[in-house]
């Protein structure tokens, strides 16, 4: 097979320079142009050590000459800089993976309403095909040549719930699920902000964006409320955690009738029959180090027969399965490769 020339635009940022060191070792892949307009001309080894080995250089945007030489290009760019580009990039015959919340919602109105800002044209947004295949996106991702590259939180939330959403396990009358998510720090990006430096996040805990008022919100509610057959509503809490990368997700469910834990861990096994990626814990201590470095989701059940809720625990990379990893497995689908390739290293230990 030919290899697929991928392109980054975006390139130096977290999600850029993990999409580097993932293609850079995926057999079917030759990595074409890495664009940042923070670094353009100096070399990849000059600015990230960690990969010296790759003979690249960063470069400025040239869209035309990048399109001409590319078949597919991920767009690790800030939320509202992507959907111009990627409507260009698409005119110009390539396939675009946009790792932006640019394309995610469906509804332009929400986008605008969320993001203060124009949303992407119509025609642009049905074209775009959500990018998690665990929950039944993965015929559409083999045949798009637009991915909406989910967000961290949303991926980690959906592959909680989805089970329970499909079995209508919920009781979804009485209150809202409520999701306490936890990521580290690299899940805000790689530009300079107070909130981020040292001293603010070491040896401390911070819940942010508290009272339902966090983007991922409508993301992760349009998406469940497909899965639900029905519109449903979440009380969605992140946290800021001290450590570098990781994301947990502690969603507690109401159930709609007594039920066997073994039971409904079936029903996930069967769920994710076919999902390579996502597990299940059963440890009765659950972390985000088993998943450090990995494409993988791992979840754990917990039944309160108390009050009759379900815990469920999610733990993912976020920069991985939470974003760049999950971009490569999209390509995978895409061009008819494994979903798998290049994406099956395990986590470091300790």
């Amino acid at each position: 097979m030919k290899k697929i020339k991928a392109s980054i635009i975006g390139a130096s940022g977290y999600t850029g320079v993990e999409l580097i060191r993932l293609l850079s070792a995926h057999p079917q892949v030759e990595l074409a142009h890495l664009v940042s307009e923070t670094y353009q001309q100096q070399e990849l080894a000059q600015v990230f050590p960690h990969l010296a080995h790759l003979m690249h250089q960063f470069v400025s945007l040239h869209l035309t000459q990048l399109a001409q030489q590319s078949d597919i290009v991920f767009l690790a760019l800030p939320h509202t800089k992507a959907a111009a580009i990627a409507a260009e990039l698409l005119q110009k015959n390539c396939k675009v993976i946009d790792l932006s919340a640019d394309l995610r919602l469906n509804d332009g109105a929400t986008y605008e309403q969320w993001y203060q800002h124009p949303a992407a044209d119509n025609a642009l947004l049905t074209q775009a095909v959500y990018g998690l295949s665990e929950i039944g996106y993965r015929e559409q991702i083999a045949g798009a040549n637009l991915i909406a590259n989910p967000g961290c939180y949303p991926t980690a939330t959906l592959l909680a719930l989805a089970p329970l959403l499909k079995n209508k396990l919920l009781n979804l009358s009485t209150a809202p699920i409520i999701i306490d998510a936890k990521s580290g720090v690299s899940g805000a990006g790689r530009s300079l902000s107070l909130a981020t430096h040292f001293c603010e996040t070491s040896n401390n805990f911070t819940a942010y964006q508290v009272g339902g008022i966090h983007r991922h919100t409508p993301e992760i509610e349009q998406e469940l409320s497909k899965l639900a057959g029905g519109k449903l509503m979440i009380q969605f809490t992140p946290h800021l955690i001290p450590i570098p990368r990781g994301l947990m997700v502690t969603a507690y469910c109401p159930l709609n009738a007594r039920q066997d834990l073994k039971q409904i861990s079936q029903l996930y096994t069967e769920y994710y029959q076919d999902s390579y990626f996502v597990s299940l814990n059963n440890q009765e201590r659950t972390g985000v180090k088993p998943v450090i470095g990995t494409n993988f989701c791992q979840v754990s059940l917990h039944l309160d027969v108390r009050t009759n809720y379900l815990v469920v625990v999610s733990a993912i990379d976020n920069l991985l399965k939470g974003a760049s990893g999950q971009a490569v497995q999209n390509m995978n689908l895409m061009y008819q490769l494994p979903e798998t390739t290049g994406l099956t290293a395990l986590a470091i230990y300790p």
